[in-house]
């Protein structure tokens, strides 16, 4: 019995079934007949992705060796699920198991849902022993260290059917990174350790094929497009992206848009000859290229193709892997970097990116290309040395308004201590003496709203750095900070405030302080 299904023509799934000769050829009639029903539930529509071939019943060592050696050597044949519907010794499959070089699935199930009770004899029992067959075959599993999967319950139960599907799929993907062909345009980012790796090691662990290709190489086929052929595609990307005006005919870089389409069309030549599924470029070396190719990796690995940025070709062979896995599904897999978080408010999340080169099958709608110009850069001196470089003006540093101050409930006005506006005295004149000069407006306008003077902040703790808490809890801060700083010496250029500029250096420093600290006694 033979299924088609897509999206994966011309790979199979074999479905084996073991048994022994010991029930006689009406009994292995009968396990024949079943394990094609079995096996046609799970190729039904909507079911397994892949087709599904029946083998024969199995009831011989030599004979369960050849099947095997034929799986692992067939160029279709990406995985086998094996049932045993009686009992089948387990010694039996030692040398098939050995020589098995394909993904095992162990479906555990049996033909009947239910049990006929009112009709059960020796020779149902007889020939209904899949409890004991698949038992004794997780043994001789278990003992050769083979890995597969095992799913138990009946071929009609929608969980089994999805766990199936699944495996099955990855299935394909193993078979398709065992074939897996990957071109290397450049070698990989310099300093860069990710990207590195043992490609030797990569092609015996899991059949990656990887080598390096001049960039001059594609070039040359890039050079080799028509026009015609370049001004058909970058009409299809007019239908396919919203695309602005300078990139459309007649715009002033429609000609990066004319060699985007040529490099696509000669990468896509490149890779079909010589039969890659992979690719990886890189922004250090693009040789004769004007310009990354970006529209052409993601419209490449929106067909399938794996890719990689600046030379990691192993996320281009696992993205080729994953894409084979998901086709058909809802949904897209791509290649991207993650660039930075957003740890809230909200839900946390990721914002990746990596230039062009990311997958469309990720979008939920149209995209546009845009050339961005940016904003004018000009020269702007700061102080000595040489001028630097800025982007656009600066933007102003906006200050707070200051609040005013909230008047305590009727029953906590008691535990206000009022303070008596004081002002500091200036200092006699003399030969020799600085006149004080008078406080900022800005400095004023704190003190008047608050009524007193603002107790020094640089040694406070956070809850009396708060202005609001300090009029919240009243004289308590400004008692707090007498009983902690009494005896602290103010130094020249502490700040009166947060926010409000240190005072000025010079004699007059010390007279503001000093008033202050008088009046914290």
């Amino acid at each position: 019995m033979n299924t088609n299904h897509a999206p994966y023509p011309g790979q199979e799934i074999w479905f084996l079934t073991g048994s022994q000769g010991l029930y006689g050829d009406d009994i292995l009639h009968q396990v024949a007949e079943q394990s094609r029903s079995i096996a046609e539930i799970l190729s039904g529509p909507g079911k397994i992705p892949v087709r599904t071939v029946w083998k024969p019943v199995l009831t011989d060592a030599d004979a369960i060796r050849r099947l095997c050696q034929e799986a692992s050597a067939s160029d279709t044949c990406v995985g086998v699920i094996v049932w045993m519907h009686t009992f089948s010794p387990a010694k039996m499959w030692i040398a098939g198991l050995s020589a098995l070089d394909r993904p095992l699935l162990h479906l555990h199930t049996q033909y009947n849902l239910s049990l006929p009770w009112p009709s059960i004899d020796m020779d149902f029992m007889n020939l209904n022993q899949a409890a004991h067959g698949d038992r004794e075959f997780a043994h001789i599993e278990s003992r050769l260290g083979i890995d597969r999967k095992i799913v138990a319950g009946h071929a009609t139960d929608p969980r089994v059917v999805r766990r199936v599907a699944a495996w099955a799929r990855a299935a394909v993907g193993r078979h398709a990174s065992r074939t897996l062909r990957l071109a290397r345009f450049g070698d990989n980012m310099r300093d860069v350790a990710v990207t590195e790796g043992d490609k030797v090691e990569a092609q015996l662990r899991f059949g990656y094929s990887v080598n390096t290709y001049a960039v001059n190489d594609l070039v040359a086929v890039v050079d080799e497009v028509e026009d015609k052929e370049a001004a058909q595609l970058a009409a299809e990307y007019a239908e396919s992206y919203d695309v602005v005006p300078a990139l459309r005919p007649g715009g002033i870089r429609h000609d990066s848009l004319l060699y985007a389409a040529r490099q696509e069309i000669g990468l896509r030549t490149f890779l079909t000859e010589g039969n890659f599924t992979a690719f990886t470029t890189t922004f250090e070396d693009l040789g004769g290229l004007r310009q990354l190719p970006g529209l052409a990796v993601q419209r490449l690995m929106a067909d399938g193709y794996g890719f990689g940025g600046e030379g990691d070709w192993k996320t281009s062979a696992l993205l080729r892997t994953m894409k084979v896995m998901g086709a058909g599904r809802p949904g897209g897999t791509t290649f991207m970097e993650d660039y930075t978080y957003h740890l809230g408010p909200g839900t946390p999340r990721i914002l990746g990116a990596h230039m062009l080169e990311v997958c469309p099958s990720i979008a939920d709608g149209r995209r546009a290309p845009q050339l961005r110009n940016p904003p004018p850069v000009h020269r702007r001196p700061r102080g000595p040395g040489p001028p630097r470089l800025q982007r656009g003006p600066r933007p102003r540093r906006r200050r707070r308004p200051l609040r005013p101050r909230r008047p305590l409930p009727a029953d906590r006005q008691h535990r206000r201590r009022r303070h008596p506006q004081r002002t500091p005295a200036p200092p006699a004149g003399g030969p020799g003496r600085m006149e004080a000069a008078p406080l900022p407006r800005r400095v004023r306008r704190e003190l008047a709203a608050r009524g007193r003077p603002a107790p020094h902040r640089a040694q406070l703790g956070r809850r009396h750095r708060d202005p609001d808490r300090l009029r919240q809890h009243g004289r308590r801060g400004t008692a707090d900070h007498r009983r902690d700083h009494q005896h602290r010496t103010p130094r020249q250029g502490d700040p009166l405030e947060r926010r409000l500029p240190p005072p000025r250096p010079g004699p007059v420093t010390p007279v503001i302080l000093i008033s202050l600290q008088g009046e914290h006694r």
